[in-house]
């Protein structure tokens, strides 16, 4: 007697997972969800942030680290310094800070941090990602991606995800990968160390915004406008985050049509002779604007021509556990590559999450139904197509109705 050796049992459990309903993070719809956002746990948006005084734990994760950061001084004076005006600030030639900012230096010269990640080690890839979001109107560029079956890194904000989190849980549901873009988009090597510590923490861990809201924690940032020295490189490191940069800039964020143009012209020139056969890139650009979401859009095609892969930093990268929790993965760059042939696939959120905000726990179960790809196929190159994966949660009435299938099949077998 073989499990489904019933037809009918083996559609009952196809139909039976087709009808769930769609996943959510956590569920901020309701004025007692928004009230979980809105309380007075986080800095007021788009300032700088800092340990709120009755934070204990952020006081205690905070004193933690202090051992783990480089007796390096902030650069600059505040307030000017905090939009990146450095002047009259003296500092050494030979930029023992390994200052990106200063000459791009992206190898840290204190010992134990790793490099920063400005490339991928795949060839002919793009590492695929936006900065600045979540936008408030991202939608119709977030539904363009989809139709394509194409997925990306997205750095958020945190004051960005306080203020749109309905947006952000979509990058999460879309298969995205999310990672970090610090609380209110300062010049890091700006603050002190207490500043750039809850610039990560409120936009990353433990009372995290990210994690309240779409229900992961990242273990990835990118530091805005690229500056980062060792100081800001250990924090993030003690936090759990690792460094990514880029190796091509779009400046899409100016809003010049013209400058941004070109700068994408430049990168697919550069594929097209060859520059990433034997190492990817990374590339700058943004959601911040809907020019740079439009940007995005008409470009789209000439970089799937230029490049063999689009993937999120991650699958580049082959890191298929992109959160602190279990049960969200992403799939490897081989996986991508010889599933469908071009690396455009959905990440895939499998297992259950389950975790405590504000004393209340909440438990996640997600998995995925079978991706659907067609291609019109000449050798290994499909010329159109489309994939798309399903997340789908498995409650408590979708086990019982999965249980009733498998019973069905087992007794008519």
């Amino acid at each position: 007697m073989h499990l489904f050796a019933s037809l009918s049992g083996l559609l009952g459990l196809i139909g039976a997972l087709a009808f769930l309903p769609p996943a959510v993070a956590q569920d901020r719809t309701t004025e007692e969800g928004e009230a979980q956002i809105t309380e007075n746990r986080f800095p007021p948006t788009w300032t700088v942030a800092t340990i709120l005084p009755d934070d204990t734990a952020a006081q205690s994760r905070y004193n933690s680290i202090q051992g783990q950061i480089p007796d390096i001084s902030p650069k600059g004076t505040q307030p000017q310094s905090l939009a990146g005006d450095f002047s009259g600030f003296s500092y050494p030639s030979d930029d023992p800070d390994c200052w990106w900012t200063f000459d791009h230096c992206e190898d840290p010269k204190t010992p134990g941090i790793p490099i920063d990640i400005t490339t991928v080690p795949e060839p002919g890839t793009l590492g695929y990602g936006f900065d600045d979001g979540p936008n408030c109107s991202h939608n119709i560029f977030y539904d363009f991606l989809q139709s394509q079956g194409q997925t990306a890194t997205m750095f958020y904000i945190g004051s960005n995800v306080m203020n749109f989190p309905l947006e952000a849980q979509r990058a999460l549901a879309d298969g995205h990968q999310v990672c970090a873009h610090t609380w209110s988009h300062r010049y890091m090597t700006a603050l002190t160390n207490e500043q750039a510590f809850a610039e990560f923490y409120y936009s990353k861990t433990s009372l995290e915004m990210i994690k309240l809201v779409i229900g992961v924690t990242p273990t990835c940032w990118r530091p805005p406008y690229g500056d980062v020295d060792d100081r800001i490189r250990a924090i993030a490191q003690a936090m759990g985050l690792r460094t990514i940069i880029w190796q091509y800039d779009s400046s899409d964020w100016l809003g010049n049509a013209t400058e941004t143009d070109t700068n994408y012209q430049a990168l697919i020139d550069a594929a097209t002779r060859g520059t990433f056969d034997d190492v990817g890139t990374i590339f700058l650009t943004h959601e911040i604007t809907n020019f740079t979401m439009s940007e995005a859009i008409n470009w789209y095609g000439n970089l799937t021509s230029a490049f063999k892969h689009l993937v999120p930093v991650g699958v580049a990268l082959n890191i298929t556990n992109p959160y602190v929790e279990d049960g969200y993965t992403l799939p490897t760059f081989a996986q991508c590559r010889c599933q469908f042939g071009y690396c455009n696939v959905n990440g895939t959120h499998v297992g259950s999450i389950v975790g405590s905000v504000n004393g209340t726990t909440s438990n996640t179960s997600a998995t995925v139904s079978t991706a659907s790809h067609t291609a019109t196929m000449t050798s290994s190159t499909p010329t159109a197509g489309t994939n798309a994966a399903q997340i789908l949660p498995i409650n408590s009435v979708g086990w019982l109705v999965i249980t009733a299938a498998l019973v069905g099949g087992i007794l008519s077998a």
